[in-house]
């Protein structure tokens, strides 16, 4: 090849310069979701009911009409990633105008399943600048995460000294847990069939408690999380809060749940949740008791290339906040058979994330 004696034919050269520079820039990609999301962008025209052109838009923004260009060059570069759609009008002077795409509903702030304040948190300088440092990390003899490099503690202890990163943090996890839910609730009701008691480890302000609880009026379910999360709260007649730590004791249940809690831990601490969720897992002399994990598997089958992508996003993601990682099925398995745990099974159920069930 060229490139083995140092040379690259013209097309190889601007071929490999464009390549790079897509991926310098890629981040304009997120900052323009995240800039469309605060305007209020998707609201506006979703308010509107009908399709708006730019002129319409920038009236609806209250903004100096001299910023006008810059709302056309934002919407241009939403629409090529997907988030708008141009239409034709009949307007002399205004060839088009814009509507929503579908990823886009999802951006609406009041929307039942909206993942606005997703938006929000992951792009929110306190979760993004881990990821300035991250040469700096994998050059020092850390073992903490990039996160407690940089803010010099864990996580979840930032969000216990900062109470408005902390609710940012509750409302993303709530919103994603209601899309979630919803999926779960609506095509995969039968993993719940025969449990009649469950507890949500990690499981936030009870989001998804809630809806199984509501779902399933004989299930008596629990949310388990650390006290700063769920002090306060009140629960009701078959579901309820209890403040405490999963690495010393998870309540009693048929089933334990753990939500994109796994993927926050490296394998020692896994397993450790894993033995805890096990020993909290009721047995009788009939049957056993499960654990339903909802994760990301890298290797699941049949996905394209931008859930591929999107993996390998979150993997070094939840690097870069928890020294956390993404596991192939494989190494779920070690995780699970170490636990001692006898058998599992592997449902890709939620797009980018599966639904596991693991058994005694």
């Amino acid at each position: 090849m060229a490139f083995q004696n140092g040379e690259l034919s013209t097309e190889q050269l601007l071929h490999a310069q464009a390549h790079v520079w897509n991926h310098l820039f890629s981040f304009i990609n997120s900052m323009s979701l995240k800039c469309a999301v605060q305007l209020g962008i998707p609201d506006i025209i979703h308010n509107h009911a009908e399709p708006m052109s730019l002129s319409q838009l920038v009236d609806a923004l209250s903004i100096p009409k001299v910023k006008s260009h810059f709302v056309y060059r934002l919407m241009r570069i939403l629409i090529h990633s997907g988030f708008f759609i141009k239409t034709d009008v009949s307007d002399d002077e205004e060839k088009e105008s814009y509507w929503l795409t579908p990823a886009c509903l999802l951006l609406l702030r009041n929307a039942p399943l909206s993942v606005a304040p997703l938006v929000q948190l992951i792009l929110d300088p306190n979760m993004t600048q881990p990821f300035d440092h991250l040469s700096e990390w994998v050059a020092s003899q850390h073992h903490f995460s990039p996160f407690e490099v940089v803010h010099g503690r864990v996580l979840f202890e930032h969000l216990g000294q900062q109470p408005g990163l902390n609710n940012l943090y509750n409302e993303a996890t709530a919103s994603d847990s209601r899309l979630l839910t919803h999926v779960l609730l609506r095509d995969y009701k039968q993993v719940f069939e025969g449990i009649k008691s469950l507890v949500d480890v990690g499981g936030g302000t009870g989001t998804t408690a809630k809806a199984i609880a509501d779902a399933f009026p004989d299930v008596k379910c629990t949310v388990l999380d650390l006290p700063h999360v769920v002090g306060g709260l009140e629960g009701t007649n078959n579901f309820s809060y209890v403040a405490g730590d999963m690495f010393e004791t998870i309540p009693s249940a048929d089933a334990v749940f753990l939500k994109w809690i796994l993927h926050d831990w490296n394998d020692e601490d896994c397993v450790k949740i894993l033995k805890k969720c096990k020993e909290a897992i009721a047995v009788d002399d009939k049957k056993g008791g499960k654990v339903i994990v909802i994760d990301m598997v890298l290797d699941v089958q049949g996905i394209d290339n931008e859930v591929r992508e999107t993996h390998l996003f979150l993997d070094i993601t939840v690097l870069g906040y928890y020294n956390g990682k993404e596991r192939t099925e494989k190494e779920f398995a070690r995780l699970f058979f170490d636990a001692g745990f006898t058998s599992y099974k592997i449902t890709p159920a939620f797009g980018l994330r599966s639904l596991i069930e693991i058994y005694p």
